[in-house]
């Protein structure tokens, strides 16, 4: 009987049934995912690691293709209902406020897209959907009214025409700056500096040019704003990083 055993496991058969033996079927491995492509997959939104940025630069990507491809008069009056001027802000703050916000100046071609794209990406990772929103808006609104209340002062003062509260001012690049400044105070020390000088050099050279006023003034604001956002993302990105474990 145990020659028979024998024999009959060599052919892979049980030898009181016949039954030949299921072996066990291994899937194979997948393919290990390099450490250096993860890496790079972090550095652009996903639906589900940081669906804000995700979000809106679905909505920033659309209306920018809409401002390249509808009706021009149509683009116009759109942007001109947006703008974040004394007029509008007087009369419609809060939907002008928002509605500024879904279009970037110059389009797609803008550095502000890459800009937003990254910088958004990396502050959302660390902090969380709402406060990346929260630091992006604040920075907009204030950054919007403090160059803009302003002009509607000296207007009133008869300091600048009348004309001054008319004025096309849309666009993310508050928000982004503010985004910017609260990001830095995540960084390494050494990264931060070296973040903060290039930001810092580059709106020197835009007040120095002084092409725009209200804006050149607008985006160092902003950046001091995320900056005075550092206790707020410094405590979220920890409370995040404890319970990642």
């Amino acid at each position: 009987m145990h020659q028979l055993r024998t024999r009959a496991a060599r052919r892979g058969v049980e030898p009181l049934h016949g039954i030949p033996r299921r072996r066990p079927v291994t899937a194979a491995p997948a393919p290990p995912v390099p450490s250096w492509w993860r890496r790079a997959g972090r550095l652009l939104p996903t639906p589900t690691g940081t669906p804000f940025t995700f979000g809106y630069t679905l909505v920033l990507v659309a209306t920018s293709l809409f401002a390249e491809y509808a009706d021009p008069g149509t683009v116009a009056h759109l942007l001109d209902a947006s703008s974040t001027d004394v007029a509008h802000l007087s009369r419609t703050p809060l939907l002008v406020l928002l509605a500024s916000a879904l279009w970037v100046a110059g389009g797609l071609s803008s550095p502000y897209v890459i800009g937003f794209v990254f910088v958004l990406t990396a502050l959302e990772r660390r902090v969380g959907a709402w406060r990346a929103a929260a630091v992006f808006l604040v920075g907009h609104v204030v950054a919007t009214l403090a160059t803009e209340i302003p002009v509607g002062l000296s207007v009133l003062a008869g300091q600048l025409p009348h004309t001054s509260l008319h004025r096309l001012d849309y666009g993310i690049s508050f928000g982004l700056m503010a985004s910017v400044g609260a990001l830095a105070g995540l960084l390494h020390p050494v990264a931060r500096g070296i973040v903060l000088a290039w930001v810092s050099v580059m709106l020197l050279q835009d007040l120095i040019a002084f092409t725009d006023p209200l804006t050149n003034w607008g985006h160092p604001l902003a950046l001091l704003i995320g900056v005075g956002c550092w206790p707020l993302v410094r405590r979220a990105a920890r409370r995040r990083w404890v319970a990642a474990g």
